[in-house]
């Protein structure tokens, strides 16, 4: 999830906290049964940042182990619409961070390319350096 910086040219990139895992990823959670995938991705951005989200271009899927299992996690560019976060046992913070700060913060190298797919579907002047 993505917004306009309130504080300075470019955008922000909404990253969250992960207690259970003390980590930071972009938001994502597991679909529910029967759930459209850009449907259960917009539900979960709600859930753990508290914002609804205006859907945009799909992202590259993520796949990789947890336990030896098999995960695929399927992203979307999503503009920040309304809503404001509140602390909960699953995200107790959000950060919004200037692209090249959320590719740093990001825990896992897997999720730092979806910084880079994410300002390749804005449109133009959207960027962090219209």
């Amino acid at each position: 999830m993505w917004r306009r910086s309130p504080r300075s040219p470019g955008l922000e990139i909404c990253l969250v906290h992960r207690p259970k895992y003390d980590d930071w990823s972009h938001p994502k959670g597991k679909l529910e049964r029967g759930e459209d995938p850009l449907a259960g991705a917009l539900r979960e951005v709600a859930e753990e940042t508290g914002y609804a989200a205006a859907p945009g271009a799909e992202l590259p899927t993520v796949r990789y182990l947890s336990d030896g299992r098999p995960k695929e996690v399927r992203y979307w560019a999503a503009a920040a619409t309304t809503g404001a976060f509140a602390p909960s046992d699953e995200v107790d913070r959000i950060l919004w961070l200037a692209p090249d700060e959320a590719r740093a913060r990001l825990t896992r190298p897997l999720d730092r390319p979806l910084v880079d797919a994410l300002l390749a579907t804005l449109p133009p002047g959207t960027g962090p350096c219209p």
